[in-house]
Formats: structure tokens, sequence, C-alpha cells
């Protein structure tokens, strides 16, 4: 799941007056004179929508690595939550009450379980956000980003994840999730679309795939890698288990990056670039579907291209490039000559130990969403909440 994809668009739809959802800010911009960035926050730039999620990340990338992180910096994740279990992008002030007005999403609330199941002893706060999840579980299984908003692959993927961390059943969600998988030797064949377009037709997209493989696996982003299982391929016809799903999603992928080896992406009226994000995501699932081989080319891309990207975009950044190596089974201590876990610490609190028992360096600039990202969605603002709460189904080439 890219960092842009939960901690991006819908702060935007906020911008012009519309929902609510992570909108993107220039990563080394300065927080906006009405937000002060708390000190247990990773990263420096205004959180207001994405706080949470690169707050989960962060911590999630952590303990893959053995680092216990500062007792604030949990402390701030769970005083985020409102009573009711959920979760916003960001609180200014906690300690008010939430309301019906208060923007609660689904993703936001999935990462921050799956942090939090992984820390340990959080069940309460866990336990809250899953009964809230299960709450704004829409028709058929799936959930939109915001309560009551259509299914998507990613939400409903980052939601399985939570899920499967929480000991909770994820086949009903499942179920759901692969309706969005594309039949075999269909145009993008093994791929998943973010959602069905009016006439309900799916169209394939690399980031809803990577996201919607984890899904099928019923793992989370944090997901462990799995054992060589040979090529993937495509099989089968119609709606698949989630199991083969998630292998029809990998065969997609491993050919998405056969030419060069990572994803591009590119919004309206703007030039296709690499996209560093997705490129991780997809390398997360492949190893944990059993592809580490399919994964290697893309791993190596990102440790050679992928440093200057992190430094820019910040602690979700440095997360998923972590959560890659770790899935990968890469040294996230030496990519490509970057120590990644160094560089994530020193964008928040120092850490209560590390993996090597030292404190870290002070914190950096640093958000969670790329620059060129947020003038693109500037661009596209007065297109309509529509095509800005659905980040993910932006071309991907």
């Amino acid at each position: 799941m890219n960092i842009r994809r939960s901690a991006a668009l819908v702060g935007a739809t906020v911008v012009i007056g519309a929902v609510c959802a992570p909108a993107a800010v220039a990563d080394s911009a300065s927080p906006s004179p009405k937000v002060v960035v708390p000190s247990g926050l990773y990263g420096t730039s205004d959180p207001t929508y994405d706080g949470v999620w690169r707050q989960s990340l962060s911590l999630l990338a952590q303990d893959t690595v053995g680092v216990k992180p500062a007792a604030k910096a949990v402390d701030w994740l769970t005083g985020q939550q409102c009573a009711n279990g959920g979760f916003a992008a960001f609180r200014v002030d906690p300690g008010k009450a939430c309301d019906a007005k208060t923007p609660l999403d689904s993703n936001s609330t999935a990462a921050a379980v799956q942090a939090l199941a992984a820390l340990g002893g959080h069940d309460a706060e866990v336990g809250k956000a899953v009964t809230w999840l299960k709450s704004v579980q829409v028709k058929g299984g799936g959930w939109g980003y915001t309560p009551g908003g259509a299914a998507d692959a990613n939400s409903t993927s980052v939601v399985i994840g939570a899920l499967a961390a929480a000991g909770e059943k994820v086949t009903s969600a499942q179920d759901a999730l692969v309706k969005l998988s594309i039949p075999c030797g269909e145009d993008g064949g093994g791929a998943f679309a973010y959602q069905p377009d009016k006439k309900g037709k799916l169209a394939a997209n690399a980031d809803a795939t990577a996201a919607g493989v984890l899904g099928g696996l019923g793992k989370g982003l944090a997901a462990d890698g799995a054992k060589q299982a040979g090529k993937p391929v495509c099989k089968g016809s119609g709606t698949p288990g989630a199991a083969q799903a998630a292998q029809n999603g990998a065969a997609y992928l491993t050919q998405a990056l056969a030419k060069d080896h990572h994803l591009m992406s590119a919004m309206p009226g703007a030039k296709a670039q690499p996209d560093f994000g997705n490129t991780a995501d997809a390398v997360t699932a492949l190893a944990a579907s059993g592809h580490p081989d399919q994964a290697a080319p893309a791993l190596s891309w990102l440790e050679k291209n992928s440093s200057k990207w992190a430094e820019q975009s910040g602690p979700a950044a440095y997360a998923q490039l972590i959560l890659a190596a770790h899935a990968a089974g890469a040294d996230p201590r030496d990519f490509g000559g970057t120590d990644l876990v160094k560089s994530l610490n020193a964008t928040g609190p120092a850490p209560a130990t590390t993996q090597a028992g030292k404190k870290d360096e002070k914190k950096k600039d640093g958000g969670g969403i790329s620059v060129w990202y947020v003038v693109a969605v500037a661009a596209v603002a007065g297109i309509g909440i529509g095509f800005l709460f659905s980040g993910r189904k932006k071309q991907q080439l």
C-alpha cells in the first residue's frame, strides 16, 4: 500500500470543501501555521492528512527490526483513537471528544490496529478499533475509505490485515476482495482493480494489486516472506478463491515489473515517473506470496534508486522500504548503502532501545508524501471528490 494511498487524497477534498481522507502536503514544507506537530509524532511535515498512517507504518517497521519505540510515540497513536474505536487521519486536539463530524476512516484505523497489535499490550484499543471496523463494513463484505463509501481493494485489504492481526476471521472479507480481481485471459488478467467503474468494468491497478495480494493471503503490511514457490502463473477463470487470486495478482505484478523493475504512475496532466512506494509494496507482495526471486530485481532497483525519495518523503517512505526489505530478506540497515532503520528512527522521538541498544539521532524533516504528488493533487483539485477520493485509481503504467 503506497503511502500516497492512505495518506494522500481525501485531504485534498477537505481543502476544497468535501469529505475527508489524507491529502498530500510537501515533505520538506513546514506544517500549517494552525497545526503544531506533536513531539511524539514521526516526521515534521503537516500531519493533518497522514498522521496516524505514517505513525502506524513507522511503529510497524520498527517492530520488524527489533526496535522498541519511545513510549511517547506509542502514546501519541493510542491518544488519537476515538471512544467508539475509530481513528481519523489526525486529530489536533485528542483531548476533545470525537463527534459525528470527526472524519474517521478505515485505512487509518486498520493501520493503527496492525501497529498496536504488533507492539502488544494494547488489547483494549485493538478490540475497540476492530469493533468499529466491523460496524462500517459495507454490504457485500468489503470496506471503503470512509464509512458508507463504496468498497475498494486497498481499503478492504488493509482492513483484512488488521483483522488478521487481531485474530479475527477474514474469509468473508476476502470473498469480497476477490470480486475485484480480473479473470485470467482478460485485459489485465490477474490484477486487482481499485473499484469497478460506472459500468461495472474492472481496470488493472498495480497499487490495488499489491494490496490485494496481501489481502488475499490474509496478511498485513508487515508481512513475512515465504519460500520460493515457483514463478507465479495466472490460473482459472471467473472469481477465484482468495489464495489463487493472490497468486494471480503476483503473476500480474511480475509482468508489470519485468521491463524496468519498477512501477510508474501519473496523475492527469503530469508526466509519468517511477513510483517508489508502489514498487516497494509490489516487492512486499511478491515476497509474501512466495516469489522472492521475482521480487529481487525490483528490490535491487529500490536499493540503487530510492534513497533520495525516502529522504524527501520521510518516515512512511522509510517504513515502506523497511517492510519490503523485511519481506524479501534484505538487510534494512544496509539498503543500497543506506541504514533505513537509523534514518527512520531519526524522524521521531528516540527509541527506547534499538537492536544494538543505542539511542538514535534527533528528528529530521519529513512527512509521508512526495513533492511531485503535491503538485499533481493541486493540479487536479478541481476535478472533484470522485477522482480525488480514489487516488489509487490513478493511471498505473
